[in-house]
């Protein structure tokens, strides 16, 4: 069961991630209703990564001075709007400027809603407050993304984002009457904040967050025709497969938040990156078999989200004097990783190899974030536990 106080920033995550991940699905009724190609359709998806990367970090630092509660209404604000503008674009352009400013807060409301989460925390259950936060994006992948793809096919992709609108407005509403008000962090500023960067456990966490995570998405881009493919799915079957990721994400945010709770971050990281670069690995050698492909569906679902919570925790513990931009951090690093495991992973096919090539590009980015989370934890870099002080609680 949500704490209250924490059913806004739950919200605010469903919204998010219906935003993020319905464009996937309703691709071609958008290419359609443009009047554009599906390869410059998928323009709009990158897009909205780029805002997301560059918004996290600039927003929060302009904002990040400000009472925490007032900050992330303001960001559920730009999103509301932004979507609603997107709902109404009249061609490709302006949607393309409309995704790129609808990304600018994703990173952000994430990054500030983390620490509001761990300051509404009971004591030694961060982690889990954190997870509560993304489960909200992880139930979009299982009901979102399937009814809004519908509503795409069926009816008008402009629906969607009237939908995803109205969500945020809501958001604002369960922001104001739910979460309690916290005074902005004294003293800061965008010089105090860029401090940070000189600390190289930030630049370490970064590094694990853009390399590690890289090998969950050079899987996800490329899994549709490797289930087709090689494992012989019907293409009507990978919506039920995508659910199936869905729920496995569900539940992996919630264990890793209890993981994290338990162990250092660090530790956490590095426990599930070893389990992320073995699953990946059996997706390639299993790739012949339906059921295995469906039981690594759901495992690999549940690995990555897992690694949300204990990862958030990281960048915060490293970043105390500007622990929301440090956050926030996290929401880039994840869009890097992103860019990064889809380019990476379509290399192999460029060059004539397998469906199930990806596959080992995901395991090797995967044990890259080995190395890095090993090589850190063995000089002693993984910080002090996360305990919030008692002023912010």
């Amino acid at each position: 069961m949500i704490k209250k106080s924490l059913a806004p920033l739950a919200l605010g995550g469903f919204g998010i991630g219906l935003t993020e991940f319905v464009m996937m699905g309703i691709l071609p009724d958008i290419a359609t209703g443009l009047q554009i190609s599906i390869p410059q359709a998928g323009y709009l998806i990158s897009a909205y990564a780029v805002g997301v990367v560059v918004g996290a970090p600039t927003l929060v630092t302009m904002l990040g001075h400000r009472p925490p509660r007032s900050v992330l209404i303001w960001f559920m604000l730009m999103f509301m709007v932004f979507n609603a503008l997107s709902a109404c674009a009249p061609n490709f352009h302006t949607m393309l400027l409309f995704r790129f400013l609808a990304g600018l807060p994703h990173g952000a409301f994430f990054g500030v809603g983390a620490v509001v989460a761990t300051r509404l925390a009971d004591k030694g259950k961060e982690a889990a407050a954190l997870a509560s936060m993304f489960s909200g994006l992880t139930l979009a992948n299982v009901f979102g993304v399937p009814v809004g793809t519908w509503l795409g096919h069926n009816m008008s992709w402009r629906i969607v984002f009237l939908i995803v609108a109205a969500i945020g407005l809501a958001t604002m509403v369960m922001l104001h009457k739910l979460v309690p008000y916290f005074e902005g962090k004294k003293g800061a500023g965008l010089v105090q904040d860029l401090k940070i960067f000189r600390n190289p456990k930030l630049w370490l966490a970064l590094g694990i967050t853009s390399i590690g995570t890289g090998g969950l998405f050079a899987w996800l881009s490329y899994i549709a025709p490797l289930l087709t493919e090689v494992t012989h799915f019907h293409a009507d079957a990978i919506p039920l497969v995508m659910t199936v990721v869905g729920v496995g994400m569900t539940v992996g945010v919630h264990i890793g938040g209890r993981l994290a709770d338990r162990v250092a971050p660090l530790r956490a990281i590095l426990l599930l990156l070893v389990s992320m670069a073995v699953l990946l690995g059996l997706n390639a050698v299993l790739a012949w078999s339906q059921p295995a492909m469906v039981v690594l569906a759901f495992l690999v679902g549940a690995n990555a989200l897992a690694l949300g919570p204990p990862i958030q925790m990281l960048l915060i513990e490293h970043s105390r004097e500007a622990e929301m931009l440090g956050s926030s951090l996290g929401q880039s690093g994840f869009n890097i990783g992103n860019a990064t495991g889809a380019f990476l992973g379509g290399i192999p096919l460029t060059l004539g190899y397998s469906f199930t090539s990806p596959q080992w590009v995901a395991a090797s980015l995967a044990l890259c974030g080995v190395a890095l989370a090993a090589w850190m934890l063995m000089h002693g870099r993984q910080g002090t536990a996360l305990v919030p002080s008692a002023q912010n609680r």
